[in-house]
């Protein structure tokens, strides 16, 4: 598919990111001495949490909503986070003083259940905890083309074996896909629901737009994305006919545009998916469009 490699997480370098200070537990730390104990939930199960936030123009998108989702997520797995909502969100602050970040910032916040006082899964024997880390570095985007994809044999299961709307630290099934797909030669994995349906990638919420219509997943298999529904909502208000349904490889193939919604990269075009060049194989005029109705929205 292509030579050189990307994702929806490329970056441009950035020397300062050497110097930042991280969170871990209240205190702020440098880089080098921002570490957690092997006994940690976390490191050792990845029984925690997490959520990406970005910074723009001094602002935390739509913090509220990614802090609530958190929290939503730590009581799904009985996790106290041991924090309000409004201290979390002072955390965060707390950090991004510290730093000096003004603008073109990412922060990920982290939750585990803490130290363990032996090696096993039970989580009763979590007993220091819980383990809170906010690491933040200075962060622009660097897609110099549009992704492609691949898609993959690891899906988007069901809610009872790991809900996929939980932002958890046990990633493995989406690490796999990523494997899968880059084995195959394309940047990131395309990943089907339990039916067959095209659901999400192994990082971001997935859409195509046909004749006119933006298209993604019913939303049953896939993270809750809050820049997908920012996207949904932006249709919704600018008469773009959007549509939450269920669409196979074939009505994906045939797609007039692709793209994929992210915390960090907002919206990235997708050139090809399995080998088949999507529309023009470059951003789409949809996508565009979208593009520049989310960044007003997000520029104070």
């Amino acid at each position: 598919m292509t030579d050189t490699k990307i994702s929806t997480h490329d970056a441009e370098d950035d020397i300062r990111n050497a110097a930042i200070l991280t969170w871990v537990n209240g205190k702020l730390k440098p880089r080098a001495e921002a570490t957690v104990s092997v006994y940690d939930s976390g490191f050792m199960l990845g029984d925690g949490v997490w959520e990406g936030l970005r910074l723009y123009d001094g602002r935390w998108t739509f913090i509220d909503e990614h802090i609530a989702r958190l929290f939503d997520a730590a009581k799904a797995i009985d996790l106290d986070i041991g924090m309000t909502p409004t201290q979390v969100i002072a955390a965060i602050e707390d950090t991004r003083a510290a730093n000096g970040f003004t603008t073109d910032a990412h922060a990920r916040l982290m939750v585990t259940r803490g130290v363990k006082r032996l090696p096993f899964q039970h989580p009763r024997l979590s007993t220091q905890g819980p383990t809170m880390v906010i690491i933040m570095e200075h962060s622009r985007p660097k897609i110099p083309r549009p992704v492609t994809l691949a898609t993959v044999p690891h899906i988007r299961g069901l809610p009872m074996t790991q809900d996929p709307k939980l932002n958890s630290h046990s990633k493995l099934n989406c690490i796999l896909a990523c494997i899968a797909a880059e084995k195959a030669g394309a940047d990131e994995a395309l990943m089907l629901d339990v039916h067959g349906f095209v659901n999400t990638t192994n990082a971001c919420n997935f859409f195509i737009v046909r004749r006119g219509e933006v298209w993604t997943s019913t939303g049953d298999y896939c993270m809750n994305g809050i820049t997908r529904q920012k996207v949904i909502d932006l249709c919704r208000a600018n008469d773009i006919p959007v549509r939450e349904r269920n669409f196979s490889l074939v009505d994906t193939y045939g797609a007039d545009e692709a793209f994929l919604t992210g915390t960090f990269g907002a919206q990235t075009p997708v050139g090809m998916i399995d080998g088949r060049v999507i529309g023009t194989g470059d951003l789409g005029p949809v996508t565009e469009r979208l593009r520049g109705l989310y960044k007003a929205l997000v520029t104070p």
